[in-house]
């Protein structure tokens, strides 16, 4: 296992490179880059809302731009700008110091926010963090048992019915579960309609934190969990039915065990096997792509609204800042279902593969 963990952790490093350069390349090729966005903010009046959001144009020297109306704006600020962003220089040489930081976690700073990408990155990532964690664990809690129980009774009315319970409810997305209980109950005041605690939450007592944070996340987790159990639940379903037509299950049954005992002692350690390898998966889907629209309907302001908000105004910096840490999040969490996998079922020795 050592050997493996250590193959693993080598790995890791063309990996993040890999994924690093094609993306890198993929946005060089995007029009619209971040030159771009400021000039055109230049060109046009800056409402308040940008002038917020681009609070950084004293260190572009908007004000001595030489900006000459329709004929366009002086090359020489063009070229500060450049050199500014660092655009100056050839790609391959922006690629390889931003490889050289990235190392020590030097992820840069962030172009229209003018604060490191890192600081960033940390004050945003808790609240992901705890969506999809909440989210990833109830599901999980919610899925096992009843595809245990689905598969027992297997072929009867209870699980035609609940099988097609779950079939609509895999057939929502989770915004639109999100917009019914915002009108249902946010909107009537039974839940807080933004953020995911209150303002006066670090004056509260440990208990009251708990409550007041459990209050917040409570439509979120839902809306989440009610549209994401399914797929897991019909899975553990399917893998313990494979496994409960194996001799051995027949050879503890004609011993004298029960079915609840076989299904629980020997038939549990074995089908439990597919559910741990789609752990990292399930965690990191959860994590950035199925909560971004929660975050933005709920206003929880978590990396998933940062991502597409850094996207769309060519944040580079802080975009390959949330893409290195979710890289590596998710090679190290892929890294630990791989152990998990080996310390459930021993007989498994994946220090052998050739991946």
């Amino acid at each position: 296992m050592k050997k493996y963990f250590l193959k693993r952790l080598y790995l890791m490093i063309p990996t993040l490179i890999g994924v690093l350069g094609l993306n890198f390349i993929v946005i060089q090729c995007a029009p619209g880059g971040p030159i771009e966005q400021v000039l055109t903010h230049i060109k046009n009046p800056l409402s308040d809302a940008d002038t917020r959001l681009y609070s950084t144009q004293e260190s572009f020297h908007l004000n001595d731009t030489h900006y000459q109306g329709s004929e366009g704006v002086d090359p020489a600020f063009v070229k500060k700008i450049q050199e500014q962003f660092g655009f100056d220089k050839p790609f391959w040489v922006r690629f390889l110091l931003m490889i050289k930081n990235y190392a020590c976690f030097d992820l840069g700073k962030s172009y229209f926010k003018n604060t490191k990408v890192i600081d960033i990155i940390v004050e945003k990532l808790p609240i992901s963090i705890s969506l999809g964690f909440w989210t990833t664990l109830l599901i999980y809690a919610i899925a096992i048992p009843l595809g245990m129980f689905k598969a027992r009774i297997h072929g009867s009315k209870m699980d035609t019915l609940s099988s097609l319970v779950i079939i609509v409810l895999y057939s929502i997305p989770s915004f639109l579960l999100a917009l019914f209980f915002i009108t249902m109950f946010a909107g009537s005041g039974y839940f807080p309609l933004r953020g995911l605690i209150s303002d006066h939450f670090w004056e509260l007592s440990l208990w009251e934190k708990i409550k007041d944070y459990a209050w917040h996340i409570c439509l979120p987790i839902c809306a989440l969990v009610i549209s994401g159990f399914s797929k897991i639940t019909i899975l553990v379903k399917n893998s313990f039915l494979e496994e409960m037509t194996k001799p051995y299950v027949l050879t503890a049954l004609s011993k004298g065990l029960t079915e609840k005992q076989v299904l629980i002692r020997h038939v549990f350690k074995n089908a439990i096997l597919v559910i741990v390898a789609g752990f990292p998966q399930a965690f990191l889907h959860l994590l950035f792509t199925s909560s971004l629209l929660i975050e933005v309907l709920f206003s929880l302001d978590g990396l998933g609204l940062l991502g597409f908000e850094a996207t769309l105004n060519r944040d580079y910096p802080l975009i390959f800042g949330i893409l290195y840490i979710l890289t590596l999040l998710g090679l190290i969490l892929h890294l630990i279902g791989d152990l998990l996998y080996m310390l459930i079922d021993p007989r498994i020795d994946l220090s052998q593969s050739r991946a």
